[in-house]
């Protein structure tokens, strides 16, 4: 009798077979999806529209806000100080007494430089009237002339008085203390990016009505400065606030710190914010160019190689590289002279590192390559 082979688990038979195409699948899906465990470049893609607007190139520092008038005020005679009128923080006017030496040495100095000009001039009448030459004489009356004015200075030189009208930044200086004669008093107005005078005076003065900014721009950017040039100012402590302003000044020589090599500039203010005061700090964008009503494109869309630049278009469905000429090239945006026209989409490219997995943390929901272990139920098939 002919031998009959039987299958008695048909059933069995046809999920081993299925099992292993769906595991099969799921391997070939799992390397499609994750690559090689070793990173891998991933490039995405977005594009940009070719717009019509303003390119504008800035640089920038950190800056202190400053007064733009300032003065130091000394005595022209040294001597025991006996009255101080002023104190921090007070508002006074030009001419104003701030304060006083001890007067009694210089007036004594002028007593007798008083009494030497009398004799001069008795030496004059007494050679006039025995009608000899008097021309000796008269020659002393000049030096004892000279003498006094000199005396009558030093007097007055005991009076200190405000050479502008301000507010009191300093007093340097006590009751009873010995002053020495700093030569007077010196002022020093806007347009320099240093404001005050590197010496110390009895009083300090600024005129905190009249503001102005100073800042160390590296020395690559001082290069593009030019006075006049518009800036922006923004407030780190009063919550972004900003104004606009303009270049003044740039240091003729550099300063060298901790081998860095900056110039100071001095930016002038058009309107002095709510809240603003001397010694603030700020951030300083000044414009070196701008060109308005142009075609640009973001900076990052464009690829140069040595001095020719290209951008990869879209058209269509299709990506087409197109040599561009560029003009200004801005902080964010290239002007764009020939090769595009407005309304282009542009390429931009960005490449991210894969390292095998994704957020899933397995190329597949669930983690673990299928939902609920790899296959429904976690049995391994249909049974």
């Amino acid at each position: 009798m002919p031998a009959r082979l039987t299958l008695r688990r048909p059933a069995v038979a046809v999920n081993t077979a299925l099992g292993v195409v769906l595991l099969a699948g799921g391997f070939w899906a799992y390397r499609t999806l994750t690559g090689d465990d070793t990173p891998a470049a991933a490039a995405s893609t977005r594009t940009v529209a070719v717009q019509q607007g303003t390119v504008t190139k800035t640089v920038t520092a950190d800056g202190t806000v400053e007064s733009s008038s300032t003065a130091t005020a000394s005595f022209v005679t040294g001597g025991t100080v006996t009255s101080i009128s002023v104190r921090v923080g007070q508002k006074v006017v030009k001419g104003q007494v701030l304060a006083k030496v001890d007067p009694a040495e210089a007036q004594r100095s002028l007593d007798a430089a008083g009494a030497n000009l009398d004799a001069a001039r008795d030496a004059v009448d007494r050679a006039e009237d025995a009608d000899a030459d008097t021309s000796t004489a008269e020659n002393e009356v000049e030096k004892a002339q000279l003498a006094v004015d000199e005396a009558e200075a030093a007097v007055a030189g005991t009076v200190l008085k405000a050479p502008m009208a301000g507010t009191v930044t300093a007093v340097n200086g006590t009751l009873g203390s010995s002053s020495e004669s700093g030569g007077g008093s010196q002022a020093s107005q806007s347009g320099s990016s240093s404001t005050a005078s590197s010496e110390e005076g009895f009083v300090e003065i600024q005129d905190l009505t009249k503001m102005q900014v100073t800042a160390d721009f590296a020395e690559a950017d001082a290069t593009k400065l030019k006075e006049k040039q518009a800036a922006t100012i923004t407030w780190n402590a009063l919550n972004g606030t900003s104004a606009t302003g303009k270049v003044t000044a740039i240091d003729p020589s550099a300063t060298t710190a901790n081998d860095v090599v900056t110039y100071g500039v001095a930016l002038s203010l058009d309107k002095l914010p709510t809240g603003a005061k001397a010694g603030q700090t700020v951030s300083v964008a000044v414009t070196t160019g701008s060109v308005a009503d142009t075609l640009m494109v973001s900076s990052a869309a464009i690829t140069t190689v040595g001095d020719r630049h290209s951008v990869t278009v879209l058209n269509g469905a299709a990506e087409e590289v197109r040599p561009v000429e560029i003009g200004l090239e801005g902080d964010s945006a290239t002007q764009i002279t020939s090769g595009l026209q407005a309304g282009d989409r542009v390429v931009l490219r960005a490449t991210a590192t894969n390292t095998g997995q994704t957020n899933n943390r397995g190329g597949f929901p669930g983690g673990g390559g299928f939902q609920g272990g790899g296959f429904p139920g976690g049995g391994g098939g249909p049974r």
